[in-house]
């Protein structure tokens, strides 16, 4: 079954909740067809959504272990039309190497979207922490990031 198969309903509702249940169960020889598939569902913004939803599950799921960097690359290969969902992958990169304490450069981090910053900030490595303590984007950036440091201690 593809995008296609199921578009036959008028709701997206319906449509997004059977393509996040076909992501749930995909093998993963089959994933990333599966991920380009779901991304010509004719409502590209919903299609999006459900395949972020993944990647974001996926990813927290894959990224401390050795698997994520292979199904990274096969990820952004088959969403490389879409932007957002390639910068969040290369987002979800940099919190592994940050997590892992990887090499990774500061500009990076305070480059990231709110949302990277955010996770970052409520984490562990404390030169992340400490550098979103003092510089994150939002306020609520450095809150939380402030607050991991003054609990961290």
């Amino acid at each position: 079954m593809n995008a296609h198969d199921i578009t036959w309903h008028p709701d997206e509702h319906v449509r997004f909740a059977a393509h996040l249940d076909r992501l749930r169960y995909v093998a993963e020889p089959h994933e990333a067809a599966l991920v380009g598939d779901v991304l010509t569902d004719p409502d590209g913004t919903m299609a999006r959504s459900a395949v972020l939803r993944h990647l974001d599950r996926r990813a927290a799921d894959l990224h401390p272990g050795p698997a994520y960097e292979e199904w990274a690359r096969a990820m952004t290969a088959a969403t490389a039309d879409h932007p957002f969902l390639v910068r969040r992958l290369r987002e979800w990169s940099l919190f592994r190497a940050v997590a892992l304490g990887l090499p990774w450069q500061p500009d990076d981090l305070l480059a990231s979207s709110h949302w990277l910053q955010l996770k970052t900030a409520a984490g562990t490595n404390t030169e992340a922490v400490g550098i979103l303590a003092e510089r994150g984007r939002t306020k609520r950036i450095r809150d939380t990031a402030g607050a991991g440091l003054t609990h961290g201690s």
